[in-house]
């Protein structure tokens, strides 16, 4: 599977589209914080997470009991066009700001 497909696949679900757009602010942000932005479980925002860490999109630090994660700052400059078109696109038209 190429990158490409590897990225598009981790995108193309709801759940794990708008947590990137959450990481897409360059913060690092607390699994917990996620979960309650997104009315996600915990096991369920955990398993989105993790495809998106296999697909190189975010990595994650654990902090205590929870783990905290970030955009992947090593994301190829290709990979991360394909994010930021599909961050932007994902926001309600008034809202759209250009990476």
């Amino acid at each position: 599977m190429t990158d490409t497909i590897r990225v598009l696949n981790a995108l193309a679900e709801p759940t794990r589209l708008a947590a990137i757009g959450i990481l897409f602010d360059g913060g690092e942000h607390c699994v917990c914080e996620l979960m309650s932005k997104l009315s996600a479980t915990q096991s369920r925002m955990s398993r989105h997470m993790a495809t998106l860490k296999t697909a190189g999109l975010v990595i994650d630090r654990r902090d205590a009991q929870w783990v905290r994660y970030r955009l992947n700052p090593d994301m190829p400059a290709s990979v991360h066009d394909i994010v930021a078109a599909a961050v932007v696109a994902s926001q309600p038209s008034d809202e759209r700001k250009v990476a």
